[in-house]
């Protein structure tokens, strides 16, 4: 995706129990609806995301950095129907998400360090992954899981979504597995509700947002897994 078509979006994220959720949703269900996507109501989603060298996706995030950026290659449900690198960009509270489509071929060659590839594709994206990976020795960080339920509004201008169950991985990079141990990242009576929208956010999703003082903005879900692994491995 070329960046000449860069719209970024607003984004907020909260930091809300399971009986806030249940209230927020019964509100929801009166105008807005689930993603076709998802199945029974929700789906999972595993990113594996990547860090340089200097670990700048982690340090920036920690110092607050205005403007930064973070690769990952994510997939839904376990499945390589649908594998895309992505690299989101984030400028204060706004955000904008590059994706290129990559097959499980190409995955597995990445996680080898065969980056060659990527110089052949047409998407601005790959040849600027390269670049990171061969350059800034970008290589695999963490692996950040969770379980999403999303609901849009007026065909996905506005997005609302509960991920729950945030898990971290760091042995394994077969993103494909089911059987890679995972660790819990977040007390288990939490979950973390993001609100993006394109331009505005209509009056009546605003009546329903949490306190303002519940907005959650000390850590990402990739700080947090990767914090996991940080703690576990006993360095800072």
């Amino acid at each position: 995706m070329s960046d000449k078509t860069v719209k970024f979006r607003h984004e907020m994220k909260y930091l809300i129990s399971y009986a806030e959720k249940d209230v927020i949703e019964s509100r929801l269900k009166t105008f807005a609806s689930i993603d076709s996507h998802a199945i029974d109501g929700q789906y999972f989603i595993r990113s594996l995301y990547f860090d340089d060298l200097w670990h700048n996706a982690y340090e920036e995030k920690m110092a607050g950095t205005a403007v930064r950026k973070k690769y990952r290659i994510r997939i839904y449900n376990y499945s390589d129907d649908f594998i895309s690198l992505e690299c989101k960009r984030k400028q204060g509270n706004y955000i904008y998400k590059a994706s290129a489509r990559l097959s499980r071929e190409e995955v597995e060659k990445i996680i080898k360090g065969d980056y060659a590839f990527l110089l052949k594709r047409d998407d601005e994206l790959c040849r600027e992954f390269y670049l990171e990976c061969t350059v800034n020795g970008m290589k695999p960080e963490v692996i950040v899981d969770y379980d999403r339920i999303p609901w849009i509004y007026d065909q996905g201008t506005v997005r609302i979504t509960f991920d729950m169950k945030v898990r971290s991985a760091f042995t394994d990079w077969d993103i494909f597995s089911k059987n890679i141990p995972v660790y819990d990242a977040m007390e288990p009576e939490y979950l973390i509700m993001e609100v993006k929208y394109t331009e505005f956010l209509p009056d009546i999703f605003r009546s329903i947002l949490p306190p303002e003082q519940s907005i959650y903005t000390a850590a990402s879900k990739f700080v947090m897994c990767d914090d996991v692994k940080r703690n576990i491995y006993g360095f800072n």
